[in-house]
């Protein structure tokens, strides 16, 4: 390779057509300028720290070397836990550079560059956010997570092929499930994806912690597969789950509460108000306020049904909303009835609840 012209490289790279240089070409290897070689597109990445401190810089020609350049404005330091049950705390980078740069990438890739659009760099305190023109071009970024998916096309397969030559991205799709499982073995929420402005794709990757107990969980279970610590991370951000996905959840033992208002189970209440938070919102079982309701009909000798509902309500988890806190009161009553706990001596309109 070192006694290759340089029209033999190109070639080789996939970065010339017979000779004559490509906009592929100068985007990524052209001198700054001959930017205006690819005149109306705006061959700009912009970096921007947003609050307390601001700063911003524009970087353009070549994308092949200026991407690790804004890569790097990025400030990572380290971030550190503490894992359930230990005192010693661990370090973790406050970002994965390789990932941090194959978003990059994929920016340059898959931006539609018929706007004109710059690609966007934004620095958070908490979050990176990275944003391009276009739309997703083939398919879901849920399609790439946990499948196996790989794209039948691009929007640019002419400058793919020749980041994929450039070692830049590869063609098969991994990009995005390989950001997702750093983030989960580094113990840090998901990246989300929003596709809610028209024309426009922004990638958002955290470089902080939203809920502690999702960190625990997965400190504690290195193990779990990535279709749950997708779920998992979904409950932590309030955003809804499918039903079998909580249930099986559930089942692990990783999450409470009812659906909608899921919460990520606490594997270790470090902190006195981490405790009273999960006890608030810690489901007791049936028999816990079944026995609630027989001392309150041993004392009194009959109750109606507002007075089980206020005996119970506050003692309820606070994950329920009202709507299911009845529910709960009316299930929990035709449960005793059936067992012979309890009877009705009033009406199904009116009822009044005694011990049988």
């Amino acid at each position: 390779m070192a006694g290759w012209s340089d029209e033999t490289f190109l070639e080789r790279a996939a970065l010339i057509v017979k000779g004559g240089i490509t906009r592929a070409a100068v985007l990524l290897l052209g001198l700054p300028e001959a930017s205006h070689l690819l005149s109306p597109l705006l061959a700009e990445i912009s970096w921007k720290l947003t609050g307390a401190e601001q700063a911003y810089e524009h970087f353009g020609l070549p994308f092949f070397l200026n991407t690790s350049r804004v890569n790097e404005r990025i400030r990572n330091v380290q971030v550190r836990m503490l894992p359930p049950g230990t005192l010693i705390q661990t370090e973790i980078e406050k970002y994965d550079r390789k990932s941090v740069l194959e978003a990059i990438h994929n920016c340059v890739a898959h931006a539609d560059y018929r706007t004109g659009s710059r690609i966007n760099v934004i620095e958070h305190v908490d979050r990176v956010v990275l944003e391009n023109a276009g739309s997703f071009f083939e398919g879901s970024p849920e399609d790439y997570v946990t499948q196996t998916r790989m794209p039948k096309k691009y929007r640019n397969p002419f400058l793919v092929n020749a980041m994929t030559e450039l070692n830049m991205i590869d063609r098969m799709g991994f990009g995005i499930q390989r950001i997702n499982l750093s983030q989960a073995k580094r113990f840090l929420p998901l990246p989300d994806y929003d596709l809610d402005e028209s024309g426009a794709v922004k990638l958002t990757i955290y470089g902080a912690v939203i809920d502690t107990n999702y960190s625990e969980q997965l400190m504690e279970r290195s193990d779990l597969p990535l279709e749950d610590v997708l779920a998992l991370d979904r409950v932590q951000k309030k955003l809804p789950i499918s039903s079998e996905a909580a249930a099986r959840l559930k089942r692990a033992h990783l999450v409470e509460g009812r659906r909608p208002r899921l919460h990520v189970s606490s594997v270790v209440a470090a902190a006195a108000d981490t405790k009273a938070d999960y006890i608030r919102t810690r489901a007791q079982d049936d028999a816990h306020y079944a026995k609630l309701i027989i001392d309150y009909l041993t004392q009194f000798g009959e109750a109606s049904r507002q007075d089980i509902s206020n005996l119970l309500w506050d003692k309820l988890s606070d994950a329920l909303d009202d709507e299911q806190k009845r529910n709960k009161v009316t299930n929990l009553l035709g449960k005793m009835r059936r067992n012979h706990q309890i009877r009705n001596v009033g009406s199904t309109q009116r009822p009044r609840w005694r011990l049988a």
